[in-house]
């Protein structure tokens, strides 16, 4: 079940391959946002124990979501025989179906919602947690260690789905200050530049970082 050993040196390998593909939006983030300067305050890491909602996306969720339904799911898909490409692809449907009672919550919420706009949104929102859900079921098969996938889960969970148009407004600019700092494209181009490295640096690692003699699965 991944549950012992904890496979330290697995989760901080996988929560820096996680890391790698999300190296636009850190960016974007810590930099451009400046999200930097609050950490210097340790302000996110006092949010994440004092607000419910950050609590339950960062820390309730990823631990009960991976013990609950991955850690019992891939290890009795491996007893049944079931090999590695199937558990992988198929197991996270179960998972993304699981979060389809959120169109129900929407239409209660958002009454005057078209019903199409609705549907649309729960069905974006089955493919993106399927994607991760097959991501997830890779690095728990990989490494052996539920602590890992549980690390991903609450990294991808903080950072969000990465921006893929649109430009950035870094915070220190006064864009109509004509004697200020170069133009925010600068700083936008440069997150489109991590965006696409951050993904190819975690494709080269993907079994690099995954490796570790605890796999519950060689593939």
């Amino acid at each position: 079940m991944g549950l012992w050993p904890l496979g330290l040196l697995e989760t901080a390998k996988a929560h820096l391959l996680t890391a790698l593909l999300f190296t636009g939006p850190l960016y974007e983030c810590l930099v451009v946002d400046g999200v930097w300067k609050r950490w210097l305050t340790l302000k996110p890491l006092r949010r994440v124990w004092l607000d419910w909602p950050t609590w339950r996306n960062i820390v309730a969720g990823p631990f009960t979501e991976e013990c609950l339904f991955r850690s019992a799911a891939v290890p009795l898909l491996l007893l049944a025989g079931s090999d590695s490409t199937n558990i992988i692809l198929r197991s996270p449907l179960v998972f993304g179906l699981a979060h389809l009672h959120h169109f129900y919550e929407f239409r209660i919420t958002h009454p005057q919602t078209p019903l199409i706009a609705a549907a649309a949104r729960s069905i974006f929102q089955f493919l993106y947690t399927y994607i991760f859900g097959v991501y997830a079921t890779f690095i728990l098969m990989r490494t052996g260690s539920l602590l890992a996938a549980i690390s991903a889960h609450a990294l991808c969970n903080s950072i969000g789905l990465p921006r893929l148009w649109g430009r950035g407004e870094p915070y220190w600019l006064f864009r109509h200050d004509p004697s200020g700092p170069p133009s925010p494209a600068i700083w936008t181009a440069l997150y489109y530049i991590l965006l696409v490295a951050g993904f190819a640096l975690w494709h080269s690692n993907l079994y690099i970082l995954t490796e570790s003699p605890m796999a519950l699965a060689v593939f």
